[in-house]
């Protein structure tokens, strides 16, 4: 069941069923390291405005590897500008689930 997620994930139904999975992994040792609602800074403050950020859904570590998840129903401009901008500072391509 959901319920004990819908408050935790109020927008997205398949976010909540992602964590359920992800959850299952972490207990399993399957992947370790589970965040949630990570920002990356992807352009700093400056006099031209405040700092622009990606917030990933999940971050966690798998096989060694850190991977950057985001469970995605519509690409927006504004989420592949960012998925760029992600991959052009830190060399993080986006796990799309």
């Amino acid at each position: 069941t959901l319920f004990p997620y819908t408050t935790l994930f109020r927008s997205s139904k398949k976010e909540a069923k992602r964590y359920i999975q992800l959850k299952q992994m972490e207990r399993a040792g399957l992947i370790e390291n589970l965040q949630l609602q990570v920002p990356f800074v992807l352009v700093d403050k400056s006099c031209y405005g405040r700092e622009i950020k990606y917030i990933a859904d999940f971050v966690y570590v798998e096989n060694d590897v850190e991977i950057v998840e985001d469970v995605k129903g519509v690409k927006t401009p504004l989420y592949r500008l960012k998925k760029r901008l992600l991959a052009e500072r830190y060399g993080i391509k986006i796990k799309e689930t």
